[in-house]
């Protein structure tokens, strides 16, 4: 009887209730309870699931999430744009986190299995997500962690000088080329540590660029990942940019990279980063420009 009494203490004290979220596709998903297991097909969502103090809902992951550390030893659910349907369902997830630009959530719900579909492309997505996030898990503490991103973001812009102003930056996401334009995260950021961008918002958020585009704009300062320094040099008129010619190339680690191009919690982290590589590389700068 005591036991009895106790069961029904607990229940009402910590009844279920129902979440309705709104996806960027705008489907809006019902949950009976907030989801106890969870598998998370992008790595800046997977990381927000984890800022949000959530880490154990996770059963499953995309082969690229590799932060925090305790996510590399789930169960792999293969890549972003192609998540393996079968590997996915025997996880018995109740929801399934992914990008709009992934092409399984049709299977998946197929199947019965709930998904939300998330686009972060800028720093007000983020913002949206990590909110709804927050609705999803019971998060009741969201505002204080964006709050926190947000303000290490102008701490890095804090660091530097009034020359960075100066300086046209191109930021590469990756060797198609894709860049990061000035309305993606990665171009606000860039924007609010004072930073300029050759790639316009008129663009989009992440444009593949005729490389003749790059030549033509000829930035002051170029940011890129290890593997696509690689072919820099190699491309056609590339070797008359000045931020080749006189050596302002910031290359990134993988690790510095992932920091970088995830729209999510360590966004702080990747300001403090580009703020270091404008810092360092700007000092340098010739006043005068060749014509």
């Amino acid at each position: 009887m005591r036991l009895m009494m106790t069961l029904v203490f607990a229940l009402v004290a910590n009844p279920a209730h129902a979440i309705d979220i709104t996806d960027d596709r705008q489907i809006t998903v019902n949950f009976k309870q907030s989801p106890q297991r969870i598998v998370s097909v992008l790595p800046s969502l997977t990381e927000s699931v984890c800022a949000l103090g959530h880490c154990a809902r996770l059963v499953g992951v995309d082969r690229y999430s590799n932060f925090p550390a305790s996510v590399r030893a789930l169960p792999q659910v293969g890549g972003s744009l192609d998540p393996g349907i079968e590997a996915i369902a025997a996880l018995k997830p109740d929801v399934v986190l992914m990008s709009t630009s992934t092409r399984a959530a049709e299977r998946l719900q197929a199947l019965g299995i709930k998904v939300l579909a998330m686009n972060p492309d800028s720093q007000a997505d983020v913002h949206r997500i990590l909110l709804k996030l927050g609705q999803l898990l019971e998060v009741p503490d969201v505002a204080r962690i964006w709050r926190e991103m947000d303000d290490g973001i102008t701490a890095a812009a804090k660091t530097l000088p009034a020359s960075v102003k100066n300086v046209k930056v191109y930021f590469e996401v990756s060797n198609a080329p894709h860049a990061a334009g000035e309305s993606s995260f990665i171009g606000e950021t860039l924007t609010r540590l004072g930073a300029g961008n050759i790639v316009p918002a008129s663009q989009g958020p992440f444009p593949k660029l005729n490389p003749e585009f790059i030549v033509r704009a000829n930035p002051d300062l170029i940011m890129v990942s290890e593997r696509g320094y690689a072919s820099l040099p190699t491309r056609p008129g590339w070797s008359s940019i000045r931020a080749l010619r006189e050596n302002r190339v910031c290359v990134y680690t993988p690790a510095e990279s992932d920091v970088l191009v995830r729209p999510g919690p360590r966004m702080a982290e990747a300001a403090a980063i580009m703020a270091k590589c404008l810092l360092s590389k700007s000092a340098s700068k010739s006043t005068s420009r060749a014509p």
